[in-house]
């Protein structure tokens, strides 16, 4: 049974990815947050260079008012995360889940290389941790910094991909998918059953949900 006390509507959402602690790019993104309007900004991972330049990447937009949402990316760590989620006060989402408007959001950062790397079985439980949480809702976001394996993104790159990320898209079937990793991939869609799997990173992407 749903909770009586969300608040049911449409959520207007930014989101973007690999930052890599470029303040120049910060600011476009605070500029179209506050232009368009959005609900929540969901940073989908490196928002760091190797754990460099930390400042002023959450600071503006939670300056302007708007909802912050973040997994880390394989730049990060994450020890980083949890610090960055616990001084601004934002959402921290790997392994656990938000619910706003209506809408459940649930994900997992980092990759299969980097800090922190995950294996696919630890990609696969930490989302299905979050997604238990949102599983009755009718509207669901997921947010990840690697993109999912046996995809069009994999394929165009060479760069592997998650089989624990693919395995919970086949599952779970969200509506969306947001990822980054892949900078050349920036703004590329496709459909895996009826979810949405869009690659925002540097781009950035609004949606309306």
């Amino acid at each position: 049974m749903k909770d009586k006390n969300i608040l049911m509507g449409k959520l207007k959402v930014l989101a973007a990815g690999c930052i890599h602690g470029d303040t120049s790019l910060v600011q476009k993104l605070v500029n179209k947050a506050e232009k368009e309007n959005v609900d929540v900004v969901l940073l989908c991972g490196d928002l760091t260079l190797g754990q460099r330049e930390t400042r002023n990447i959450i600071k503006p937009f939670k300056e302007k008012g708007k909802k912050v949402l973040f997994v880390t990316g394989n730049h990060d760590g994450l020890v980083l995360g949890d610090f960055l989620a616990d001084y601004y006060n934002v959402k921290h989402l790997h392994g656990t889940y938000a619910i706003y408007n209506g809408v459940g959001l649930f994900g997992c950062g980092l990759a299969n290389i980097g800090l922190d790397a995950l294996s696919d079985d630890e990609f696969f439980g930490n989302l299905e941790k979050g997604f238990q949480s949102v599983k009755n809702l009718d509207k669901k976001i997921m947010v990840t910094h690697v993109h999912p394996a046996r995809t069009r993104m994999e394929e165009v790159t060479g760069f592997p991909g998650s089989y624990g990320i693919r395995k919970a898209i086949d599952k779970f079937q969200p509506d969306i998918v947001f990822c980054s990793h892949l900078h050349e991939m920036s703004g590329f869609e496709e459909k895996i059953g009826k979810t949405r799997l869009i690659n925002v990173s540097r781009t950035g992407k609004i949606i309306e949900i």
